[in-house]
């Protein structure tokens, strides 16, 4: 099933082949309204919403180009990152293949949408894309084991971990260059983990002005989704609606020999196979 929001008030609705679902226009009690609602209600929410996706009534559904779609989780409590979890994107970066996970963390000042205008402020230079597959976190973890990790992932999402390089290697704590505003665009749907299957063989592609910049697949992580779900929980308690940035592979403007940053006007498209494409305008 495949979730989203819907602008201006981010309610919440369903990707369907005949058009969307506006879950709040449906008339169904049992169904959550909101993201937030859904995280909250369990699996009994979840229910609801996929009894919509096959019987709602016609004065819910929404013309797809009526439509303007919000971030698929607008208030996810914790954005977990991961860094240098591609082989090959370490090995671009001069970076030595790590050990563990490398966390770090945004804020919720960073969440964007598709179609969002991305403000890039004169404090730094160094942009730079990163096309990512974003885990969302359904059901509280805390210490599982990699063998069942999975059944803790509500579903997963596209995202773009952007990033003002000089800032992020002014010091050796890289949050100041990963946590500028809007710069967590996710969507533009959140899809559920049994339409997803195997997060570990998905492709991910970014286009900077058109032009194929990233093209490869998840198998080239070095933790899977499985593996960082479980070492996160090890050490917080992982809460539903928390999402897992889980890294980006080689091509980033970085591990370029000749560096040409993005900056206002330039237009970023990222696409994980299976979750839809987001695309966002620098200004």
């Amino acid at each position: 099933m495949k979730l989203l929001t819907i602008k201006p008030d981010l309610r919440l609705g369903i990707q369907t082949d005949a058009g969307i679902v506006d879950v709040s226009a449906a008339g169904l009690s049992a169904a959550p309204k909101t993201v937030d609602a859904l995280f909250a209600g369990g699996d009994s929410a979840l229910d609801a919403l996929r009894e919509l996706a096959v019987s709602a009534p016609a004065e819910a559904l929404l013309p797809q180009d009526s439509v303007g779609i919000g971030p698929c989780v607008p208030n996810p409590g914790k954005i977990i990152c991961v860094g240098l979890n591609y082989a090959r994107h370490a090995a671009e970066s001069g970076a030595a293949t790590p050990e563990t996970p490398v966390l770090f963390s945004k804020f919720n000042n960073t969440i964007a949408g598709p179609d969002d205008e991305v403000p890039l402020p004169d404090s730094a230079v160094e942009y730079d894309y990163e096309v990512e597959l974003v885990a969302v976190i359904g059901r509280r973890a805390r210490d599982v084991a990699v063998d069942n990790a999975l059944d803790y992932v509500f579903g997963y999402c596209t995202g773009n971990d952007l990033s003002a390089r000089d800032l992020q290697m002014r010091t050796s704590q890289w949050l100041l260059g990963k946590t500028l505003d809007k710069f967590m665009p996710i969507g533009p749907y959140l899809v559920t983990a049994d339409e997803v299957g195997d997060p570990q063989t998905l492709n991910l592609k970014c286009w900077l002005n058109g032009e194929l910049r990233q093209n490869s697949n998840t198998s080239d992580m070095i933790f899977s989704v499985a593996e960082i779900v479980s070492y996160a929980s090890r050490y917080m308690t992982l809460e539903p609606g928390d999402i897992i940035s889980t890294g980006t592979p080689e091509g980033v403007i970085l591990g370029m020999n000749s560096k040409v940053w993005m900056r206002a006007g330039d237009s970023v498209t990222v696409e994980v196979e299976k979750l839809g494409q987001l695309t966002n305008r620098m200004v």
